[in-house]
């Protein structure tokens, strides 16, 4: 990850509590065709001194035979992001942008024993499950041949990361004038996002005159 400026960077503590928040990535590894990706869920993990991020694949995906425990592979987890037009700002002679937040993982992909499966599973949905506002459903649930039957058909991978990188895009060069401004569009935005972003970027510089518009928390 290319960081733009000292300031957007977020430091590894805030990189594993948003990616861990988030819990939904890109993997990426390359074999002789170039790069491949697939869209997964995660669980991060620390065993002894060591960050570890779980994640499964189907049986059949190319990238299972990729996790050798040689090759690197890259998680990109990204949050929100929205586009800031250059007549929202204060100030003139601004340039159009986008706001985001990203973090990426790299590390050695290792792939894991079908006997970790379940406890991969049970990981995966207790966090997942604790997101939403009711009774956690488990595994326990399933009916068991169905159960079995599907742990069977996926593959789980330990990404064993020693690189952690992350960005926070929310226009902390600009002055008070210009993020006000911006924090107040974002704010009034239809997208939920943008409100996340705009409820970011005020709590940055809480004493600042905002509008009235409330924003998504």
């Amino acid at each position: 990850m290319h960081i733009l400026r000292p300031q957007f960077q977020i430091e590894e503590a805030r990189a594993l509590a948003f990616a861990a928040a988030r819990g939904f990535g890109v993997i990426v590894a390359a074999d002789e065709r170039g790069p491949r990706a697939s869209h997964v869920p995660f669980v991060i993990q620390r065993r002894e001194d060591r960050v570890i991020v779980q994640l499964h694949l189907t049986a059949k995906n190319p990238l299972v035979a990729l996790a050798d425990g040689n090759r690197r592979f890259l998680l990109i987890v990204s949050g929100d992001d929205a586009y800031v037009s250059n007549d929202w700002y204060a100030s003139p002679d601004n340039v159009s942008t986008w706001l985001y937040e990203a973090v990426h993982f790299s590390g050695v992909a290792h792939l894991a024993g079908r006997d970790d499966n379940r406890a991969h599973g049970d990981a995966l949905l207790a966090v997942s499950e604790a997101r939403l506002p009711k009774q956690p459903w488990s595994l326990d649930q399933m009916e068991p041949g169905k159960r079995e039957s599907m742990l069977a058909s996926i593959r789980v991978i330990d990404l064993v990361v020693d690189e952690i990188e992350g960005q926070s895009k929310l226009n902390q060069h600009k002055s008070d004038e210009d993020h006000v401004a911006v924090a107040d569009m974002l704010a009034r935005a239809e997208e939920t996002g943008s409100q996340r972003l705009a409820a970011k970027m005020r709590a940055r510089r809480p004493t600042l005159r905002y509008g009235l518009q409330s924003v998504q928390t």
